[in-house]
């Protein structure tokens, strides 16, 4: 069941990867250039944005923070890849402020 859950579900470093990279190209950068700014190598932005690396939280915010975006941006953007790759229906997004949507996640964690 395990093994039918993560086919269906994309992994998180997978989706963090593809929206860096899509931010990275939308600003029209290099890895070099914003690489630098992050202060981490082109090559470790790469494999992050290849979903080769798990970066650590410190890492993802470097790297936002070189591109100019924030963690709620980021985490808002990979949960609607989220949805739209087929969360289930009981994760459905609603539309309501983010602010309620956290609450509503922490009372279906509860």
């Amino acid at each position: 069941m395990a093994e039918e859950q993560s086919a269906a579900e994309p992994l998180w470093r997978d989706l963090v990867g593809r929206r860096l990279r899509d931010l990275r190209r939308e600003r029209g950068e290099t890895l070099t250039e914003t690489a630098g700014r992050a202060g981490i190598s082109p090559q470790y932005l790469s494999e992050i944005e290849r979903g080769v690396k798990e970066p650590s939280s410190e890492m993802i915010a470097a790297v936002l923070g070189a591109l100019g975006t924030t963690l709620l941006d980021l985490t808002a953007g990979v949960a609607g890849d989220l949805y739209a790759a087929g969360a289930p229906a009981r994760l459905q997004p609603v539309s309501q402020p983010v602010s309620q949507q956290v609450a509503s996640v922490y009372a279906l964690a509860a």
